[in-house]
């Protein structure tokens, strides 16, 4: 260190003395020494920090035997789930280093979750396809007490009680914020493994794997609810939902409505209404007052009906039986649909869903929902778009976007009123507002975002260029959602900027 301190003190003194004394100049050279000090700092400390590991308090040999940890670290050993790597030996997932006079005791791998997943392979979390409880991603030791516990599996705490003693509500506040009015499943003091089981996932985009169900609906729910309980038949008008998947009406953990009633409910079932679709039960089977599902439907939403049948773009899923997508009774999401707005689409469109890998996702296309962007029933646009070219693109990112809000409702809409997005949408997801003019102006200054004219024809496109040009729409591997997944550098640039000498000089991308 002093003699980088040196070479900077003679590269100071070799400079002329009139720059020297220039104002600023030696605060300007005082903070460049200091800056060169805290890295070398900062360089000096951090392979330290990596390789320290806690001080025993009395000397050991590093092949002690494990009955000598255990004079000490009997309590290791007691509890009503004990871990079986205790009875292999503390060496088994500690080493012993002795450094002259010093004895030190660490992990035999470089983090905890590494150790625990040399045993438990199942449970590493870049092998499984699905939905991993977060935790297990990357700390086994926020639910897990490594050595023993009063708990099964060894976990920190019990998985029910209130509050202060379960375990899971560390993380999910389920249950604990019921609005007046509302509701609240009997199912919670039982603990979450009454209906969950931490680890559990899949590759399907199932609710069984995405909430780590011990087994899916409606056997989830009869475990505890006897379909043939006078009560639940009358509750249930008598139709036979033994077989229906309660979470398309219910929400399992609370609600705001009485009954653990879904948000959104269709009128005629809010109204118990029922015959309005249904006819009695017959041999244990819905009858519905129509020939079939979409004759049903349309008799009250003629107007999507029609449009299904003759938008220049047609949506095949849509052809079908609207309850292929929606509910017919309840849903959390407006609109009714049977899942949330991204897993109903993916359900058919499994290329995209595959995208959901990559490591960087358009807000729209995996969180918002895929209607965001497109028309779920039938378009006038290429791929269902609600906007054709940039004016999709725009509709968020342009200089002249002005969602109209819903006050009483707490809502943006984008697209004259057809999307709705929630009040603090733009501000949460840090949406990025291009400062375009005459159609220029990113990702620098005079840059072009669309066809480029030619200057001495102005009806011919001397370079085709688009949103799309430039950026995937649904997910890249990396930032800024580039073509191709490719980095945000000048190789990129170079795609279109064969000169750089030149930047003028250009092609068309792809070409």
């Amino acid at each position: 260190m002093e003699f980088v301190m040196l070479q900077d003190r003679m590269r100071i003194e070799g400079r002329s003395r009139r720059r020297s004394s220039m104002p600023g100049v030696r605060h300007r050279q005082c903070a460049r020494r200091l800056r060169v000090l805290w890295v070398l700092l900062i360089l000096a400390i951090q392979p330290a920090t990596r390789v320290l590991a806690d001080i025993h308090p009395v000397p050991l040999d590093k092949n002690t035997d494990p009955a000598k940890c255990l004079e000490c670290h009997a309590d290791k050993t007691k509890g009503k789930s004990v871990h079986s790597a205790m009875a292999m030996g503390c060496l088994s997932c500690h080493e012993i280093r002795v450094n002259k006079d010093v004895t030190r005791v660490k992990l035999i791998t470089a983090t905890p979750v590494s150790l625990c997943i040399s045993c438990h392979a199942d449970k590493k979390s870049a092998d499984i396809q699905g939905t991993v409880h977060p935790p297990a991603v990357r700390d086994c030791l926020a639910c897990h007490d490594p050595h023993s516990t009063d708990n099964k599996n060894q976990l920190l705490r019990p998985v029910s009680g209130g509050e202060k003693e379960n375990l899971c509500l560390n993380c999910h506040q389920t249950g604990l914020h019921v609005p007046d009015g509302g509701s609240r499943h009997a199912a919670l003091d039982m603990g979450c493994d009454t209906c969950h089981t931490i680890h559990k996932t899949g590759a399907d985009p199932t609710a069984e794997n995405k909430f780590h169900l011990t087994k899916s609906a409606p056997a989830l729910c009869l475990d505890c609810h006897d379909a043939k309980d006078p009560g639940l038949q009358k509750a249930h008008q008598n139709q036979p939902f033994a077989t229906a998947n309660c979470l398309e009406c219910h929400d399992p953990h609370q609600s705001s409505s009485p009954k653990l009633m879904a948000k959104f409910t269709h009128p005629p079932f809010a109204a118990n209404s029922c015959d309005t679709c249904h006819a009695p039960a017959k041999d244990g089977k819905v009858v519905l007052t129509q020939a079939d599902v979409k004759s049903l439907c349309v008799t009250c939403h003629d107007d999507q009906g029609k449009l299904i049948a003759t938008a220049k773009v047609q949506h095949p899923g849509a052809m079908g039986d609207c309850t292929d997508c929606h509910s017919p009774h309840a849903s959390n999401q407006p609109g009714l649909p049977k899942s949330d707005g991204v897993t109903i689409c993916i359900g058919c469109h499994s290329d995209i869903g595959d995208l959901q890998k990559k490591a960087f996702h358009h807000q729209p296309a995996f969180g918002q929902g895929c209607a965001t962007c497109h028309t779920p029933h039938g378009g006038d646009n290429d791929h269902l778009l609600r906007a054709a070219g940039n004016a999709l693109c725009l509709e968020c990112h342009g200089p002249d976007s002005v969602p109209q809000k819903l006050e009483a409702e707490n809502l943006l809409t984008i697209f004259n009123g057809t999307v709705r997005l929630p009040g603090d949408y733009y501000q949460k997801n840090q949406v990025p507002i291009l400062p375009l003019r005459f159609g220029l102006g990113h990702p620098v200054a005079y840059h072009p975002v669309s066809n480029v004219m030619d200057p001495t024809n102005q009806s011919k496109v001397k370079a085709q260029l688009s949103c799309l040009s430039c950026h995937q729409p649904h997910a890249s591997a990396q930032p800024d959602l580039l073509v191709n997944d490719q980095a945000n550098n000048m190789a990129f640039c170079d795609n279109c900027h064969k000169n750089r000498l030149n930047m003028n000089e250009t092609t068309s991308p792809g070409k």
